[in-house]
């Protein structure tokens, strides 16, 4: 019986539902231990992570307190309460300095510190505190690659990789950091460039396969066809998924739709299939195999529903203009020509975020339903309906001619667009400007493919479909489209 559970064995069966997205089912569990232990600290700091995975920062936050006032020189409860305080908006720099005190050398406090201090708005103090961190560790590639992605958003692109450089005039032997410097690049599409610096590399520390695999993506993105040829068929057998899916990429980019199914096609029972999924669906849309329909035109994949009755739009757009406080889009994703807000915005604790996540929860759940019957060998229609959880939330605000470049969410399995703000029609341009595009494949593979569905944002409208659908916006002429969207995990 539970009530004769010792307060570990309750930490491990708290632990074990957490895992499986059942948080809110064992924290009564824990709080009726924690009753009968009051200073039990992994009691409470285990009550803090089951609502930091319900993305309740102010209960989390409060669990973690009284695990500070039990252990207040505990480097994880600092950092932990310094990353909750973050999360839920409230100010944590300071937060971020105590948990740097306990723990000097713990590269993810100084990287939170970073992204605190862009949430505050100080973003250029930011770039010069992690930089006076990442010079004495040259060979911290994660504090680089932060550094390097904090630039990009400061809007200093000539700047992006200057760190990585510095780093290699000390090390030029260290393979590793060669590879996170030509994946910091090709991050964001910057191929030519990336080009260069393997061909440096391969001067320094010799032919590795995963230089191979970078040249050989950067040469079909270039398209040096006959060198991204070799480079392919040198790697084969793919051991990696995502060699599989730049493979399939370059298929595609060439003319062998055939070639690219059936590479997929092979992979559809992968732990990771949901990158290779979106490739898979353009191939066989391309030779017309009926099982493209199957994948991506079932009516239940795509829905809108209109909120704009149930939350305030113009209280919640005002509240949001705070957050965006980057100079320019973040590196890696599709905005262009706008901003996009940092961490998980639905854990914060402002009541128009609390209203918001409350309302789309519901949303979700009722879409989650009208999916059935499930379908098992459908990588989204398979899953039953279930407990809604958020894998990612964020903001996005474009202005004059902004758009999203056509992508996908692998991480997710439905992601959205909330409308909370637009510009007047004059503004925005004749329809389909600033018009959310489905099924439209990345430029950049040169598919004369249309989107299969377009969708008018209005304010109050949500859309929803399937995070491996590709997705993008047409560019608007001038004023601002301010939306907030989401994945939604998997339902357990």
């Amino acid at each position: 019986m539970l009530d004769e559970k010792t307060p570990d064995q309750i930490i491990d069966i708290a632990m074990a539902e957490r895992d499986k997205g059942r948080a809110a089912s064992v924290i009564p569990l824990v709080r009726k231990a924690i009753e009968a232990n009051p200073d039990h600290l992994r009691l409470w700091h285990i009550l803090g992570l089951l609502y930091r995975a319900l993305q309740d920062s102010a209960a989390a936050i409060d669990a973690f307190e009284h695990a500070a006032r039990l252990a207040p020189n505990d480097p994880k409860i600092a950092h932990a309460l310094a990353r909750l305080a973050m999360e839920g908006g409230l100010p944590a720099t300071a937060r971020y300095d105590r948990a740097r005190t306990l723990a000097p050398s713990d590269g993810e406090v100084v990287i939170g510190r970073a992204a605190a201090q862009l949430a505050q708005g100080q973003i250029d103090q930011a770039i010069i505190d992690l930089e006076s961190v990442v010079q004495g560790s040259p060979n911290w590639y994660q504090g680089l690659s932060s550094l390097a992605e904090f630039r990009w958003m400061a809007g200093q692109r000539d700047r992006y990789t200057e760190g990585f450089e510095r780093a290699l005039k000390q090390h030029s032997g260290d393979a590793a950091l060669w590879l996170a410097l030509i994946n910091q690049m090709i991050r964001v599409n910057q191929f030519r460039e990336a080009g260069e610096v393997i061909a440096r590399a391969r001067q320094r520390v010799g032919n590795l396969r995963e230089l191979d695999f970078y040249e050989a993506t950067v040469a079909s993105e270039i398209g040096d066809d006959e060198r991204a040829e070799q480079l392919f068929d040198m790697l084969q057998p793919y051991t990696q998924i995502g060699i599989s899916v730049r493979a399939m990429r370059h298929l595609l980019r060439t003319g062998r739709p055939d070639k690219a199914a059936a590479l997929g096609e092979a992979l559809t029972g992968h732990s990771q299939a949901k990158e290779m999924w979106p490739y898979l669906g353009l191939a066989w849309r391309i030779i017309n195999d009926p099982r493209w329909n199957w994948l991506e035109r079932d009516d239940r994949l795509v829905q809108t529903y209109d909120i704009s009755g149930r939350l305030d739009f113009d209280r919640l757009a005002r509240f949001l203009r705070t957050l965006h406080v980057a100079k320019a889009d973040m590196a890696g994703q599709s905005v262009r020509g706008g901003t996009q807000t940092d961490g998980p915005l639905f854990s914060r604790i402002e009541s128009e975020i609390r209203s918001l996540r409350q309302c789309l929860t519901e949303v979700m759940a009722d879409h989650m339903r009208k999916l059935a019957p499930a379908d098992p060998d459908h990588p989204v229609l398979r899953h039953e309906p279930g407990i809604v959880g958020f894998a990612g939330s964020w903001s996005v605000r474009l202005e004059g001619a902004g758009r999203h470049t056509n992508h996908i969410h692998p991480q997710g399995w439905y992601s959205s667009a909330l409308y909370i703000a637009l510009p007047d029609a004059e503004a925005i341009g004749d329809a389909p400007a600033g018009w959310l595009k489905l099924g439209e494949p990345p430029e950049e593979l040169g598919l004369d493919l249309e989107p299969y569905r377009l969708i008018e944002p209005k304010v109050g409208t949500l859309a929803l479909f399937p995070s491996i659908m590709w997705h993008g916006t047409v560019p608007f002429n001038r004023g601002e489209r301010l939306t907030v969207a989401f994945d939604v995990a998997e339902p357990v």
